[in-house]
């Protein structure tokens, strides 16, 4: 049986939301080992004009302790 523990990351990219979850699972891998899945638990984004300027997301990351 495997005992796995769940974090909140919150993350941003000024390119795509993908972007962002991506960039909160390398920040988080730098101190958490074993991380397992990542799930979006929130999307939004930062709009200046009639662009998308910042593209954010609120994850949870599940990792494995040993």
């Amino acid at each position: 049986m495997a005992v796995l523990k769940v974090i909140e990351v919150l993350a941003n990219s000024n390119e795509s939301w993908e972007d962002a979850t991506k960039n909160a699972v390398k920040q988080a891998a730098k101190s958490i080992k074993n991380i397992r899945s990542v799930y979006i638990n929130e999307q939004n984004a930062v709009v200046d004009g009639d662009d998308i300027v910042e593209y954010r997301v609120n994850v949870k990351i599940t990792f494995e302790v040993k």
